[in-house]
């Protein structure tokens, strides 16, 4: 009953932001022309704002499940018209607080203590709210301040309630859209789920931040608040309060004498740094998550917050990534084709020169502008678009860092609109690239595994004799474990079986042909003569036999 009233709820925000037009010609339109005269018409005001305009704040109507969608979706501006996608970028999760009284008992409950006991102030007034949680300021009893970040009252049955109501979208889109195998509707909604599911545990979030800490511990680029662990569990959270600017208030950065063009140019390093080196990202960074340190004029410092979605990749995921990027900083498109098919990420059946072709095609525009010009995340929108034309998969691992990746250049232009992003990324890429596959790092992975070559080195004797053994003397066998080869052994057997069955039935019915004409009939049962009783099992025998089985 539950899913029903939240199907017509959101059917109901549709028709109020006129979004019915985006479902015409799908399953979803008879039941929404049922709901029109129902529902109030919109007001002049929202209908004169852009599709994308009203779907973003659809959305946002709808809760943190449909804004995270949002999100995710607006990276996926192969799928996504550009107009959508740009409004899709600017969910925030931005909603109403609850009541700060609520929010105290909730803290006391997690710690299991009192506030008093806990902090030497707390303060009910909320700093900020999103769909997921609420933040407020307090105090330590040894002095520093600090904030508290508390998950709001019955968000996982809402959360569960959404997803599930979102598998059931996402399996309808499977089974009829026509695209269903590239756009990967289960996948995506998985992403989100584990997305959420990371979210909602706080003690995770902290764990995350106290990672990023370390990795940039002393930094003159990036501060992590330090994470109080004595005051956190898995429902409320509290660390250090920093202060800062959001990086996309200009006013306020020109203000206090920020150098822009430094910091737009650290954005970027430490972006590449983080995927790369880190292999450790945050996946959230919006200005509400990316603060400038007010106290850093000419070395200017990013302060990071809200650690719940990070991101990090295989890697198999980071080697082919890096090596796209530096294909398409030097554009050998050539290589740009052969990566996307030795990934994995487009069937091997693709010729390689026509698909080198459709990247020149893509790229080659772009170099025709000042490089301070070029976008490269409009240069890989473009890519995917064209690689979806030849069978391109979705990759659901890839979905937060192509965001991420949005999110940055759209800070970095802020801050700089003049801003060189290849000429910045590509010499932090190539030393990365440089270390990672160094024989010094390559010394240092054969020392971290040393233990467990020597623990099976022993072995090692016996099995390569074994082998030699089993070469000369042909008993070599290739044991094969695939889902397709064990139904073709399925299919094999089952039609021996049948074979052998068939051939039975035949064997009867020429028995009793012999009886038959040997005895003339011979002896009966039931008015008829055995010999017909034979042929009759034989035949209906073979019949089964060849009879196709689903």
């Amino acid at each position: 009953m539950k899913s029903v009233l939240r199907a017509l709820r959101i059917g109901r925000i549709l028709l109020r932001y006129r979004l019915d037009a985006l479902l015409d010609g799908t399953a979803a339109e008879r039941w929404l022309n049922l709901m029109r005269p129902f529902v109030p018409r919109a007001s002049r005001d929202v209908a004169a704002l852009s599709r994308g305009a009203r779907l973003r704040l659809a959305l946002q109507d709808l809760g943190p499940i449909f804004v995270k969608f949002g999100q995710i979706l607006s990276t996926r501006r192969d799928l996504v018209p550009p107009d959508i996608a740009v409004e899709l970028a600017l969910l925030q999760d931005r909603v109403a607080p609850f009541d700060g009284q609520q929010a105290r008992a909730l803290v006391e409950r997690a710690l299991g203590r009192s506030i008093e006991t806990a902090y030497a102030s707390f303060d009910v007034t909320p700093l900020a709210s999103a769909s997921i949680a609420q933040v407020h300021a307090a105090r330590l009893h040894d002095g520093r301040e600090v904030v508290v970040k508390v998950l709001r009252p019955g968000i996982e049955r809402q959360i569960e309630a959404d997803m599930a109501l979102l598998k059931a979208v996402a399996a309808l889109v499977e089974r009829t859209h026509p695209r269903a195998d590239k756009i990967r509707p289960h996948e995506v909604v998985a992403e989100i789920e584990n997305t959420l599911a990371a979210e909602l545990d706080l003690q995770r979030e902290a764990g995350n931040a106290s990672l990023l800490r370390r990795n940039w511990q002393d930094s003159p680029d990036l501060y992590v608040p330090e994470i109080i662990w004595s005051h956190s569990a898995e429902t409320a959270l509290t660390m250090e309060r920093v202060h800062g600017i959001p990086s996309d208030d200009i006013a306020a950065l020109d203000a206090v004498g920020i150098d822009r063009k430094a910091l737009a140019a650290k954005g970027v390093r430490v972006f590449y740094q983080q995927v790369f080196r880190d292999n450790f990202f945050h996946a959230d960074a919006h200005a509400g998550n990316i603060w400038v340190d007010p106290n850093r004029k000419t070395d200017p410092r990013f302060i990071a917050l809200d650690f719940g979605i990070m991101g990090q990749l295989s890697s198999d995921d980071q080697y082919w990534l890096a090596e796209n990027f530096m294909a398409i900083f030097n554009r050998d498109y050539r290589r740009i084709a052969e990566l996307h098919v030795q990934a994995g990420w487009m069937p091997a059946h693709i010729r390689i020169d026509e698909l080198e072709a459709a990247a020149r095609a893509v790229c080659e525009p772009y170099f025709t502008r000042p490089l301070s010009e070029i976008s490269l995340a409009e240069v890989l929108v473009k890519l995917f678009r064209t690689a979806q034309r030849y069978e391109l998969t979705l990759q659901p691992q890839l979905i937060l860092l192509q965001k991420t990746l949005l999110n940055i250049e759209g800070v970095g232009r802020q801050l700089d609109p003049q801003i060189d992003i290849w000429a910045v990324a590509k010499p932090v890429l190539e030393q990365i690239l440089r270390q990672r596959y160094s024989p010094k790092r390559l010394l240092t992975e054969f020392k971290k595994r040393a233990p467990e070559l020597i623990t099976r080195a022993p072995e090692m004797p016996r099995l390569l004799h074994a082998w030699l053994q089993q070469q000369v003397q042909g008993k070599h066998t290739l044991a094969m474990h695939s889902e397709d080869i064990r139904a073709l052994n399925q299919t094999l057997h089952n039609l021996q079986r049948r074979t052998v069955s068939a051939i039975l039935g035949v064997g009867l019915m020429i028995v009793a042909v012999v009886l038959y004409a040997q005895d003339a009939g011979g002896p009966k049962l039931g008015g008829l003569p055995v010999a017909t009783w034979i042929a009759g099992i034989g035949g209906l025998w073979a019949l089964l036999a060849a009879w196709p089985r689903r």
